[in-house]
């Protein structure tokens, strides 16, 4: 799962966006890290004097918070009840 997530997010471009569904816990997890480390960058150590024009801009960006499904869903499809929705964009190209 790991790789499809990591070539999924890799041939994303300009303005594509990458949606995941996932239905376990673990499943989730693996989703919300690899997404968040294509949206942070590193920090510069303290003390580093970088002005804030010089500081990398991400790739990526989350779009919204993880969605869960609603009452009226569940009470449609049970099923639906372990799933979350995580969405995030290609801002630029690399």
């Amino acid at each position: 799962m790991q790789a499809g997530l990591t070539s999924a997010l890799d041939r994303l471009g300009a303005g594509g966006r990458l949606a995941v569904i996932s239905f376990h816990s673990l499943e989730d997890r693996m989703v919300k890290l690899a997404m968040r480390a294509r949206v942070r960058l590193t920090e510069p150590p303290k003390g580093v004097p970088i002005r804030a024009a010089d500081l990398p801009v991400p790739d990526y960006r989350l779009i919204g918070r993880a969605q869960r499904p609603g009452v009226a869903e569940v009470a449609a499809n049970p099923r639906a009840r372990s799933a979350t929705l995580r969405v995030i964009e290609r801002i630029a190209a690399a």
